[in-house]
């Protein structure tokens, strides 16, 4: 997981930020509002799980950010934290669920098609503390910030916080959304895809921004020293867009960002992460450059068979992923994990190349005891011809 010849099949699990909130010793608030907060949560349940790798799927955040709070509030019979801010809207934070944030209106804003100009578009944080904003400002920022110092200082802060308490322990990951999941976001995903059909043109002069931006960002968490960057395009399977519509609208923008990152970088590593269904186009994620391709969700969840997509990517790229997240691991036994992972391990682990992982999040109530069994059948039947599973 750090670039060393592993000795065995890598773990390494994709956690819903539910699961840390209520799987760790921390406050659901402190984890979602302080990048110290999520940092250790992130620790604890890597140590916990013993993951190889860590992801830091959220941004880091303001550390003034409570100067714009007006109060808090618990709810205690709904498990729920609402933070109330000065400019009256309000951020719900389940106990086992993503926060979101709300105008006072009880409504989210979200731009429409028609008011966007390309040239005001960079980078779109979903998981920002607040919600998405046209053009777009962090935070409680009055302002947008110039495209060339366009990421706050403290945007890597948790990348920093994590890498402090790990070291060269295990291998530390950040997250870009891909430009077409941005534009998604952006404008919410029925008028997104209405835009793909009603104004191709711009939605590529839209898609072609946001790659500029994601390129920034890519590269200022690489020089932040991440050992691998994930590429979170999970709306990009055939549930949503055809092949066709993927090779148009997805394909070049996640192919530029990887090649302009790995010339300014050229040892990073990059994966992709798309759900679902996307059995019909793994040639196509691969033809992005990318190293690997994340979730690789099988059936019902999607549409990968494991043993189909080692023929096909096996020497080309990494896989991880393909243990159903519900099914096996939310709904499952101790023994349907065992014997899901084993099937697993001797379909994909030989030679290597293969990193058992829920195939998306592992669900906020998924056991902790299924997750920790993932680690210790990797022990006994995952290693790299020392008399295990794996030996010939």
């Amino acid at each position: 997981m750090r670039r060393e010849v592993p000795d065995r099949v890598p773990v390494m699990c994709q956690l819903a930020v539910g699961h840390y909130f209520r799987h760790t010793d921390l406050e659901p608030i402190d984890i979602w509002f302080r990048s110290e907060g999520f940092a250790e949560a992130l620790v604890q349940l890597q140590r916990r799980y013993r993951f190889d790798g860590i992801l830091v799927n959220l941004p880091g955040r303001d550390p003034d950010f409570e100067q714009h709070v007006d109060r808090v509030e618990e709810k205690t019979r709904r498990e729920e934290t609402w933070v109330w801010w000065k400019n009256g809207n309000y951020t719900i934070v389940p106990h086992d669920d993503n926060p979101h944030y709300f105008q006072s209106d009880r409504t989210r804003y979200f731009p429409t098609f028609e008011e966007i100009t390309p040239d005001h578009l960079w980078y779109v944080e979903p998981w920002d503390l607040t919600d998405i904003t046209y053009p777009y400002t962090w935070g409680f920022d009055s302002e947008p910030r110039d495209f060339e110092d366009y990421f706050p200082e403290f945007h890597t802060d948790t990348i920093r916080a994590v890498k402090s308490r790990v070291g060269n322990e295990v291998s530390v990951h950040g997250e870009v959304f891909s430009p077409f999941a941005q534009f998604l976001e952006l404008l919410n995903y029925e008028h997104a895809l209405l835009a793909l059909i009603d104004d191709p043109a711009k939605t590529h002069a839209c898609l072609d921004r946001l790659t500029e931006g994601t390129i920034q960002l890519a590269t200022l968490q690489a020089k932040a020293g991440v050992d691998a960057i994930l590429i979170s395009s999970a709306f990009a399977g055939a549930g949503l867009i055809s092949r066709e519509n993927y090779e148009e609208f997805v394909l070049p923008y996640e192919r530029r960002l990887i090649q302009a990152v790995k010339a300014a970088s050229d040892d990073i590593v990059f994966y992709t992460h798309t759900c679902g269904a996307i059995g019909d186009r793994l040639d196509l994620m691969l033809a992005s450059g990318t190293n690997g391709i994340d979730t690789l969700d099988p059936p019902p969840l999607g549409t990968v068979e494991l043993d189909q997509a080692v023929a096909q990517l096996k020497g080309k790229a990494f896989i991880k992923g393909n243990l159903d997240p519900v099914t096996t691991l939310l709904q499952g036994s101790v023994d349907d994990v065992e014997q899901a992972v084993m099937h697993r391990i001797n379909v994909a682990g030989q030679g290597g190349g293969y990193i058992l992982s829920s195939a998306c999040s592992v669900a906020p109530r998924t056991s902790p005891e299924n997750i920790e069994r993932l680690s210790q059948l990797v022990e006994e039947h995952g290693r790299y011809g020392c008399g295990g599973i794996l030996d010939g």
